[in-house]
């Protein structure tokens, strides 16, 4: 197809490539000050902040907190971009947002909050656009009709007020940036990219200030740092590059920001690719999700910050794009596939990542899913019977899209009102969708304690820097010049690739193995390898001196630069074996943390050891990359 066809068959498909899966630095105001609360929730007992442990999300006492959510959206924006902006047909389901969530000119906050609670759910997760964060036009009265304490407010400062009526109400919330511009996204809409309509330098700019206006309220727990990351006309993102389409690069840029400069306690929550290629049979396309993790995993600053989330409709398909019509191709739906099959599909696009003992072990969370009370099709509700059966089975961190709704335009909606703020929906006897969803609630979960277990992190210098110690950064630039690694805190380099520039990090069985304090050696020749200690003849050895383990390393093209080593807080093993890796993998039989350097020779030491140094050669015709590593018992 030419040029010309293409853009014109893009620009046409794009309302029908409109998935409902999400249906989604100027001076911003001052938050409100808290409302009084009024009623004490069950949902109190849970502790802020939130943390991971291995595929679980937990409070601060270290008790399994599940997130049962929901999506309350219009913040994100709801005009369709056709047709006159203040026409309640140009936008969603007839439902003009005003750039607020939901629902307030329908009935008070108050209401609203208690039928939340009605369903079971413990937490929100609330769209914005980037838009919304700039705007100065306070809404018109009529968006906030029920609620006329807000009045005059800009959209932002309604949000301020809906996020602090929630957390006062017990609600864990997720900030969610949804959309750049305010304008119902999915398909090709200005919203595809973190980019699309701004700089990632700005949209970077916007989490901080958003993260930072919510810092002292503990219960907003979470940034969802982009919705559904999807093709352009003319470019897909990638998930490694390293260009300016790269959402793995842009994720760890943004997640880096937020919990160093805005709020260390946030969870940090990364979708999948939702949409590459043109859904055209016989052309490339795919719904990548987060399979990706498998080979390229994020690690930031805190290990114990990030989650992954994955959107599923019945109406999309692992390679369908959820178009009818034009822009429809004969890949199977989710809603076409057998039960057997769709767990498969589940399982291989997203829940593999909750696997324990992996580089890209985390929670997962499902972040939007959701169906119409008035389906009548037998496939699409076998489907919702089969993924709330899953998600129950499985213990899955989920919310639903949307929660609120006007009666009459959006029948997807949990929860939908009138004009008089009468509620119908999910609540009531006759919605077909009660049975999975009382299901989905009420399925037995793990609760309590749950004790802390290895983690595993992946290192990456493909493109540049990865130091995600803060203690190392504050001891600024140890390798100028040279793309340079290290664990975060409290985590030891463990394994290496010979090529590439991938390592590996845990706590595995010693835990935080540092001295207090940022003394750290930069390690860039053999001074510290004793005499008669050559436990890698002909090679270049860069050993950490007697008491110090490595915790990061630098390369200059493939050649090893430097060892960064730290002191141990306690007494380590002095003995140590060689393992080489230049010829071919030298892992322990079924180590932990997977291929992390996928397609390459790797060295890893077991766990209970630490590298104690790193060889290399730069004999002509060899990999300059690190090709043997000593690794010494992590106890004398």
């Amino acid at each position: 197809m030419s040029t010309f066809r293409l853009v014109q068959y893009l620009t046409a498909t794009a309302t029908v490539l409109t998935l409902l899966a999400t249906t989604p630095t100027a001076l911003a105001a001052t938050p409100e000050p808290p409302a009084t609360r009024t009623s004490i929730s069950a949902a109190d007992t849970w502790q802020p902040p939130l943390s991971t442990r291995g595929r679980y999300i937990v409070d601060a006492q270290g008790n399994r907190f599940r997130l049962r959510s929901a999506n309350w959206d219009g913040a994100q924006g709801s005009w369709t971009g056709s047709g006159s902006v203040t026409d309640p047909a140009s936008h969603h389901a007839g439902q003009n947002s005003y750039g607020i969530p939901l629902g307030l000119d329908r009935a008070p906050l108050p209401a609203l909050l208690a039928d939340f609670h009605a369903l079971g759910i413990n937490s929100i997760r609330l769209p914005f656009s980037n838009e919304m964060i700039h705007s100065t036009t306070p809404v018109p009265d009529t968006a906030v009709t029920a609620n006329p304490q807000l009045r005059g407010k800009t959209p932002l400062q309604v949000y301020d007020a809906v996020v602090a009526a929630l957390t006062q109400d017990g609600f864990a919330v997720v900030l969610n940036n949804h959309t750049n511009t305010s304008r119902w996204c999915c398909g090709i809409d200005g919203n595809e990219r973190w980019n699309s309509s701004q700089s990632t330098q700005q949209w970077a700019d916007d989490w901080v200030f958003m993260a930072h206006r919510y810092a002292a309220d503990s219960r907003v727990v979470g940034a969802d740092l982009y919705n559904e990351v999807r093709r352009d006309v003319w470019d897909d993102p990638n998930w490694g590059s390293g260009d300016g389409h790269d959402w793995f690069a842009a994720a760890q840029l943004a997640a880096d920001r937020i919990l160093t400069e805005a709020n260390p306690n946030l969870l940090i929550i990364v979708e999948g690719i939702n949409w590459t290629g043109v859904p055209v049979d016989g052309l490339p396309h795919d719904r990548p999700t987060l399979t990706p993790v498998r080979t390229l995993s994020h690690t930031l600053v805190d290990a114990h910050k990030l989650v992954y989330s994955a959107h599923f409709y019945g109406y999309t398909g692992p390679r369908h794009s959820g178009a009818t019509g034009l822009g429809e191709t004969h890949d199977a739906r989710y809603q076409d596939l057998t039960r057997d099959q769709l767990y498969q599909v589940l399982a291989d696009q997203a829940f593999f990542v909750t696997t324990e003992g992996q580089h890209y072990t985390a929670p997962v969370w499902i972040s939007e899913f959701g169906i119409g009370a008035g389906e009548t099709g037998t496939a699409a509700r076998t489907w919702f019977g089969n993924i709330t059966d899953y998600f129950a089975d499985h213990d899955t961190d989920f919310a639903y899209w949307p929660l609120v709704g006007w009666e009459g335009h959006d029948d997807w909606a949990l929860l939908r009102y009138d004009s008089a703020g009468r509620r119908y929906g999910i609540l009531d006897q006759g919605d077909w969708r009660g049975t999975a969803w009382n299901h989905l609630m009420t399925s037995a979960s793990r609760t309590g304690y749950i004790a802390p277990t290895a983690t595993w992190r992946m290192l990456t210098t493909d493109h540049g820097d990865q130091v995600q110690s803060l203690r190392v950064r504050a001891g600024g630039d140890w390798d100028s010049g040279a793309h340079k690694a290290a664990c975060p805190d409290g985590l030891r380099l463990i394994g290496l690739s010979h090529t590439a520039g991938r390592g590996l990090c845990t706590d595995a069985t010693a835990g935080d193995l540092r001295a207090p304090g940022n003394a750290q050696t930069v390690v860039t020749d053999e001074r510290y390898v004793p005499a008669g200690g050559d436990w890698a003849g002909g090679y270049t050895k860069l050993q950490c001196p007697a008491g110090q383990f490595v915790i990061g390393y630098s390369r200059r093209g493939e050649r090893v630069s430097a060892a960064l080593c730290a002191s141990a807080g306690s007494a380590l093993g002095r003995t140590g074996r060689t393992v080489w890796f230049d010829r071919s993998d030298n892992r322990p039989a079924g180590a932990a943390g997977g291929d992390f350097a996928y397609g390459n020779y790797k060295g890893q030491c077991a766990a209970d050891e630490y590298i104690a140094g790193i060889a290399f050669t730069t004999r002509l015709g060899s990999s300059p990359g690190p090709a043997a590593l000593l690794c010494s018992p992590v106890r004398p």
